[in-house]
């Protein structure tokens, strides 16, 4: 990518449950912003110091431990603490879920910036913002940054995030899968896993083709959901 692109923007598969990292940057202040580091700091830190990049931010999209790192079911899950540890830099966390992080990560308090719905940053001179999309958990948020939404585990491609976990709430889902149908169709899509036969999609393609997307009331999406 040169420096003459608006944007730069990778995608990095990590760790055993297919998740996504992302690398956000500016290509004139060769700034980064990491969204979801897990698994492996070393190698995301390597992937974007090779391209040129400093990482000066770390954005958040939900707080399950294979998104933020920390303790769950018996594991232990490298991610966010020690990426503050090996650089000087916040993490940026929806305000409804900051109060959770302590209780999976060594994060602290002072480590957090907590950001809630319409809030903007700048990554170099990237302007990017967040956008609450409640339902896998209640402070899921996806990034918006140049016609491209990182969605987290709220939107895959050709389907959406659990609402069968703690917090989950199917009816904030179906709300915020009807915000996300708002944006253009022309907005790239980069789900929080490798869920699918490809790594990207448009929300345009899957307002046409992803069930989840498809629901004209609450009532029907909650029955398909079980619910």
């Amino acid at each position: 990518m040169s420096t003459t692109d608006p944007i730069y923007l990778r995608q990095l598969e990590i760790g055993p449950m297919q998740n996504y990292v992302y690398l956000v940057g500016d290509p004139e202040t060769r700034e980064a912003a990491v969204v979801d580091a897990a698994w492996d700091i070393d190698a995301i830190v390597a992937a974007a110091a090779a391209d040129g990049y400093t990482i000066t931010k770390a954005l958040v999209t939900h707080f399950h431990p294979d998104h933020l790192g920390g303790r769950f079911m018996g594991m232990s899950v490298t991610g966010a603490a020690e990426l503050v540890g090996k650089l000087p830099l916040k993490v940026y966390i929806n305000k409804r879920e900051a109060g959770f992080v302590n209780r999976v990560s060594d994060l602290s308090a002072s480590d957090l910036v907590p950001v809630d719905a319409g809030d903007r940053i700048e990554v170099g001179k990237v302007p990017l913002t967040f956008v609450h999309t409640p339902g896998h958990t209640p402070g899921s948020q996806c990034f918006l940054v140049d016609g491209n939404l990182i969605s987290g585990d709220t939107l895959f491609i050709g389907s959406c995030g659990r609402t069968d976990l703690p917090g989950s709430d199917p009816a904030d889902l179906y709300r915020s899968l009807n915000t996300l149908r708002d944006l253009p169709d022309e907005t790239v899509l980069y789900p929080g896993h490798n869920y699918a036969d490809r790594p990207t999609s448009t929300i345009g393609h899957e307002k046409r083709r992803n069930l989840f997307m498809r629901f004209d009331s609450l009532e029907e999406f909650l029955h398909f959901m079980g619910r």
